[in-house]
């Protein structure tokens, strides 16, 4: 007894393997971080702020989730390494203490048109299981009941095998039935062509009358339609015999030969839908998706009414419904049919897809429908669709990485996913976190502030400590910490109104509402209540109105703010002006690029298995031209001089003097608007975070002509102190005379409004309704709604 009382008394000793509590990262310089040495605790959550640009994504993505991410791929072993892509090591002198990374990003789901929510969380793949175990009739395997699967019919001899040399030919049949509807292929829209927007007929072939983007007779179309030999390329297409016009638009894929080179000879249409229509249309290049939106129109598929199922799929029914009807309920109501079902043969099944439909209510998703298409997911939506596999998860120190969880969320749904990354933690896990909105970062366990500045000059740690410490270090986040709006004295008088009438996209019951012109209006609402629904179904496609939409824009390492805002093209054209020779010397992508990198700037060196090894080029120093181009001079700048230059600099540069050039000046102008001006013009646009790209796209689109412009979430990725700046930037826009309708959740732009217009109350058939129309003093006044009171709140009314 004695002893046992002893043995209670001594300090429990800490093992050696408990020590190991902090992931240490010293001396890292990826991107723009200067030599950045942080200690971050294990199994807690900490959070990353800093303004946009600052390095945040830097060292959380690109040093600790990329390293971790580097030595687990190369676990395995050199040929599975071969198939995996190569991870090259962060520029950093020591990290210590990793563990797993798991990346939860905001990238979207892909713009697959024939991936949906169902497809993308496997509970698709659960249904499809259910269906062919318990379906009435019983048709087939899972694959009976999958729109990506065709049926397939075969017959013909087969040889047998007897033994002893001897074999035998026998007649078999081999039918495999899949779910794929046979006439719209699994699409659930079929496609028309509008032929006068493919060619002009009062014209010939040869005299240009394809009016399809690419499709120019100087090239290899030209050889291939004049050498053909199923028309004739002079004649105007009007006077085509009926073979002859089939031939042009529908014939199949036919080898023939020109100029002894053997080509395939394709009808225009076919050819058209495999190149344009096969990719979703928000992914197109501008100008194709606007051939295509003229060309093209998508109607329901008559057949299968657009569940995208053959007929036999949809015979098959469970309780009275069918595949398609289980995938258009709300996921919400769905759960709650899985859970009426008592099938004790398939138990485990339908205890999986219970707790799969579970994690989307929790994780505040529950009022989307299984069928829904994955490209029509927002940011916000995608990332927390990501998310729920991990919920459930039973993996314990595990290093979650976010971006911007919030992204999207109402303030009433900000709470829930605090909750759901302290579930997180509160299992072991190291929780890191990119936020910029302060209800997200006062949960944090430990803060690391990055800054002072953007771009060359953030990449510093400001400050490292708690959530009261921030408050009180007096760096940028701790300044505008508490920041908070108050509501606008007095709003602006609308010029008009935009009428809508009986909206009914996704959830909408039949929405009239007057849209005010010419003031401010800010579209608000718990996420699923109908906002973009109501902007995408009813006021985006108007004449006149331009729409900068959520979507990430995509660089490669050879784009950059220069080229994506067609900054350079004046500016190669003023080069190759005051030199006399051709704009094409000015560009890295053509003649003046460096012949040793290709233009890259850096040299790849490919080692298999291993990491290829990026570095800088030594004949061009990374200018990314060659020499003689740079001996070229505009104002005393080379064009690599005026790539390297920041956006204030530039401003000036080619604002006023000899070195003037109006449209660039104009461009320049606007990237500096949106808060940009220490972007350096040539910076790839793949080093750029996500909200420098988000205000990159939309300093571009603010050039295009229109009299109302749509924002969706524009405060995306922007700190703090930034959102200032854009609320400076929208006064601006409403005072030229134009109409901005901002969908936001950001509090400090509700106030600022001049009208709001608040969907709910609920997501989903708990939404689709006009809940408050009027101005921010009255929606806190009489808070009548949870965007009212969150607002009133924020405001501190």
């Amino acid at each position: 007894m004695s002893m046992a009382t002893k043995t209670d008394t001594q300090p429990p000793t800490l093992h050696t393997a408990d020590s190991h509590d902090l992931i240490r990262v010293h001396g890292a310089r990826v991107n723009n971080l200067h030599d950045v040495s942080v200690e971050i605790p294990k199994r807690r959550l900490t959070v990353f702020t800093g303004v946009s640009g600052s390095g945040k994504s830097s060292l959380v993505f690109g040093t600790i989730a990329a390293e971790s991410q580097r030595l687990i791929n190369e676990t395995y072993s050199a040929f599975v390494q071969g198939f995996m892509p190569t991870l090259a090591r962060p520029d950093v002198d020591l990290l210590e203490g990793l563990t797993t990374a798991i990346i939860v990003d905001q990238e979207r789901m892909g713009s697959n048109p024939r991936s949906t929510v169902g497809t993308a969380t496997d509970a698709h793949a659960m249904l499809r299981i259910l269906f062919s175990r318990l379906g009435q009739p019983h048709i087939g395997s899972p694959n009976a009941y999958s729109f990506n699967v065709p049926s397939v019919k075969a017959s013909g001899a087969i040889t047998v095998e007897r033994g002893a040399g001897r074999t035998k030919t026998e007649k078999a049949t081999f039918h495999r039935l899949g779910g794929m509807c046979p006439r719209c292929e699994g699409m659930g829209s079929v496609t028309d062509f509008d032929r006068s927007a493919l060619y002009d007929e009062n014209l010939s072939l040869d005299e240009g009358a394809l009016t399809i983007p690419g499709y120019s007779m100087d090239g290899w179309y030209g050889r291939i339609y004049r050498g053909c030999g199923f028309f004739d390329s002079a004649k105007p297409i009007r006077k085509y015999t009926k073979r002859e016009l089939h031939d042009l638009l529908y014939k199949e894929p036919t080898k023939i030969k020109v100029d002894g080179i053997n080509l395939t000879y394709e009808g225009l249409i076919p050819k058209i839908q495999k190149s344009m229509l096969s990719k979703d249309v928000d992914a197109l290049q501008p100008h194709i998706r606007a051939f295509v939106e003229r060309a093209v129109t998508f109607s329901t598929c008559p057949e299968c009414n657009g569940t995208r199922l053959a007929q036999e799929a949809l015979s098959s029914k469970i309780d009275g419904r069918n595949i398609a009807d289980v995938c258009a309920m709300q996921i919400s109501d769905l759960a709650d049919w899985v859970r009426s079902l008592d099938e004790p043969s398939v138990a485990p099944l339908l205890t999986g897809l219970q707790h799969l439909l579970d994690a989307f209510t929790e994780i505040g998703l529950g009022y989307l429908s299984l069928d829904r298409p994955a490209g029509t997911l927002s940011g916000g939506e995608a990332q927390r669709t990501k998310m729920i596999r991990h919920l459930g998860s039973s993996l314990t120190d595990v290093t979650y990485v976010f971006d911007e969880p919030t992204i999207g969320l109402h303030p009433h749904d900000i709470a829930r996913m605090n909750d759901l990354l302290l579930q997180l933690r509160d299992k072991g896990n190291t929780v890191l976190v990119v936020e910029h909105k302060p209800e997200a970062i006062a949960i944090a366990d430990h803060v690391v502030d990055l800054g002072p500045g953007a771009g060359t000059e953030g990449g510093e740690v400001v400050f490292e400590g708690t959530v009261e410490g921030l408050r009180a270090s007096g760096t940028l986040t701790g300044r505008h910490l508490d920041d908070r709006a108050s509501v606008k004295p007095a709003v602006r008088t609308p010029s008009g109104v935009l009428e809508v009438r009986g909206a009914d996209t996704h959830n909408l019951q039949n929405v009239d509402v007057d849209i005010p012109l010419g003031v401010l209006v800010v579209l608000t609402g718990v996420a699923g209540s109908g906002k973009s629904s109501l902007i995408d179904g009813s006021v985006a496609g108007r004449e006149g109105v331009v729409t900068v939409d959520q979507g990430a824009i995509r660089g490669s390492r050879r784009s950059n703010p220069a080229t994506y805002t067609g900054l350079l093209d004046p500016i190669r054209k003023a080069f190759a002006k005051a030199n006399g020779v051709k704009p094409a010397l000015f560009s890295a992508n053509s003649e003046g690029a460096c012949p040793a990198c290709n233009g890259a700037g850096v040299i790849y060196t490919d080692l298999g298995v291993m990491a290829t090894v990026e570095s800088t080029c030594e004949e061009c120093e990374g200018k990314r031209f060659q020499s003689a181009v740079l001996e070229f001079t505009f104002g005393g700048r080379s064009i690599a001089d005026v790539l390297a230059m920041p956006v204030t600099e530039a401003e000036e540069f080619f604002g006023a003097g000899e070195t003037r050039i109006p449209a660039a000046h104009k461009i320049l102008e606007r990237l500096a608007d949106v808060g940009l001006g220490y972007l350096s013009l040539g910076q790839p646009l793949s080093t750029l975070s996500g909200g420098e790209r988000q205000r990159i796209k939309l300093a571009t689109r603010m050039a295009e002509k229109g009299g109302v412009y749509v924002l969706d979430e524009p405060t995306t990725g922007l700190h703090l102190a930034d959102v200032e700046q854009l609320l400076g930037l929208l006064d601006r826009l409403v005072d030229s005379g134009k109409s901005v309708i901002v969908i936001e959740h950001h509090q400090a732009v509700m106030a600022h409004a001049d009208w709001i217009i608040d969907l709910g109350p609920g997501a989903g058939h708990d939404g689709g309704r006009i809940v408050f129309e009027g101005t921010p003093a009255d929606l806190v006044a009489t808070r009548p709604t949870l965007t009212g009171e969150h607002l009133a709140a924020y405001v501190g009314a």
